[in-house]
């Protein structure tokens, strides 16, 4: 992936299918750039690391999606359906995975949330495109579409999954054993369809929203490597020192090509 330039605010702080194993379907969301229900963070400490991720430049525009022939899905949506690859409001970029890459205190181990995950299929869309889980929590694979849908997970270091969803209502739940940042998620029914999860060993990330704001918290004091990742602007990665109880504000820029 390509490097994009960051721009910290403040100085003086530099500161979010294939070789799957096939699996039979089950029976049986939140809005895009949210942080899911389920990633609460486990408070080990007071600091934490907070801010927004702008945009600057004009963002490209979002593909195009033909959806005449999933009327069901086609109704969901106001006008022309895009594939939201930018979600730019107001200069604030979404679905940005910022997550704490090292740092954290030498054998300290952490208890995934019993919550599960909501991944949920509206729309002919993943929602929410961009999140984050611990090691073993559950993702709920929820289908809320009148359609088929495959879901397909593409990790490298995990072992994947390809499950179908036939009808409306269906839920699969599911887990990764690995950290593995990131896992993409396809739908073999749809091809515009794609989400991607982080997941980690801790419960140190976030995805930025809407409006762009995100919040890391329960940190211990020290000084942390954290990395900002979009699945088109690529990668950045900062270092980020946090005092015990400390509340830092961070704000992150990615720039237009």
């Amino acid at each position: 992936m390509r490097r994009m330039l960051l721009a910290v605010v403040p100085a003086f702080a530099i500161l979010a299918c294939g070789g799957a194993k096939e699996d039979a379907a089950e029976g049986g969301a939140p809005e895009q750039g949210e942080a899911p229900a389920g990633a609460t963070k486990v408070a080990e400490g007071g600091a934490s690391i907070g801010g927004t991720v702008k945009f600057t430049g004009t963002a490209p525009a979002n593909p195009k999606i033909d959806m005449n022939e999933e009327a069901a899905c086609k109704a969901k949506h106001e006008g022309q359906a895009t594939d939201p690859e930018f979600v730019v409001n107001d200069g604030n970029l979404a679905n940005v995975f910022i997550y704490v890459k090292s740092g954290l205190p030498a054998g300290q181990t952490y208890t995934a949330p019993t919550s599960p995950v909501v991944l949920d299929q509206s729309g002919c869309l993943y929602k929410p495109r961009v999140f984050g889980v611990m090691t073993n929590q559950q993702i709920e694979i929820k289908n809320s579409d009148p359609v088929l849908h495959n879901i397909k997970a593409v990790p490298k270091e995990n072992r994947g999954f390809n499950i179908s969803q036939p009808t409306e209502g269906m839920k699969t739940m599911r887990t990764f054993a690995m950290r593995e940042v990131v896992v993409p998620l396809e739908c073999n029914v749809h091809s515009w369809m794609n989400a991607w999860v982080g997941v980690l060993d801790h419960p140190y990330f976030a995805t930025s929203a809407p409006d762009g704001s995100f919040k890391i918290s329960g940190l211990p004091a020290g000084t942390y490597e954290v990395e900002a990742w979009h699945e088109k602007l690529g990668t950045q990665t900062m270092q980020v020192t946090v005092a015990a109880d400390e509340g830092k504000t961070q704000d992150i820029t990615f720039a237009a090509k």
